[in-house]
């Protein structure tokens, strides 16, 4: 497929996501090709991190929200869940006042309670020194499901006393973990898989998807420009009447 680049002044965004949420897919398979252990691979992926969000604030993506670590991801070895604890420390370690310097925004989606207390105290750190900046909303989701997003929200609900008929879809959104950050306008995900893998299931219902087989350590800023061109041709109908033609179509 070919990309289309920044450089490239024959294509023009006409629109630019608000919130664009990526599922950072392939780094094992990444490192596999190359002889390398998984944990390479992983950290490859955070080598790349930095490109895109660099790409998002070039372009006035005002958010970013990243799938770094799922729920289901403990099931993996203890090897590699521990490496991938170790690499969130060491990240937040060493490029926290950069990203606070660059107007960058830190905000931890999913659950803390699996994790370490120097791990949980760096992390709610992250977010409070930067809590005030407004170039770059960085979600990061760390021990993030969308199922036991919903399941905890709903049961902080009912802890609440609300009653039935209270129930909308605008309060249950204040009580997701994404409460007062827009719902993605599009997601991305690379290494080529067609699933979900319970990201963002309620915000999602109407976001726009670009999937290449791209490994998430080899997605170049040029190609997440290539998504960006990509939304910008999409009409966004919302359920209701196409501007193409006279009918309703989703």
């Amino acid at each position: 497929m070919a990309e289309a680049t920044p450089a490239d002044s024959t294509v023009q965004l006409d629109k630019i996501p608000v919130h664009v949420a990526i599922i950072m897919d392939g780094n094992g398979r990444w490192a596999a090709a190359r002889g390398l252990p998984r944990l390479a691979g992983h950290r490859a992926g955070t080598e790349n991190l930095r490109r895109i969000i660099r790409a998002c604030v070039e372009f006035k993506v005002q958010y970013l929200t990243i799938y770094a670590f799922s729920t289901e991801n403990w099931e993996r070895p203890t090897d590699e869940v521990e490496g991938l604890m170790s690499i969130l420390e060491q990240v937040i370690d060493s490029e926290l006042d950069e990203l606070h310097v660059e107007g960058v925004q830190l905000h931890h989606i999913g659950r803390l309670d699996r994790l370490n207390r120097r791990l949980v105290e760096k992390v709610n750190h992250a977010v409070d020194l930067t809590k005030n900046n407004d170039r770059l909303t960085l979600c990061i989701a760390w021990n993030y499901g969308g199922r036991d997003e919903i399941v905890c929200a709903i049961r902080r609900i009912i802890s609440d006393g609300l009653q039935p008929e209270d129930i909308s879809d605008d309060l249950v959104s204040r009580y997701l973990y994404t409460a007062g950050i827009p719902d993605p306008d599009l997601i991305i995900r690379t290494s080529g898989e067609m699933r979900i893998s319970n990201f963002l299931i309620w915000q999602s219902a109407y976001a726009e998807w670009y999937v290449t087989p791209t490994l998430w350590p080899d997605f170049n800023p040029e190609e997440f420009f290539s998504a960006l061109v990509s939304y910008s041709q999409r009409d966004r109908r919302f359920g209701k009447i196409s501007s193409d033609c006279g009918f309703a179509e989703l």
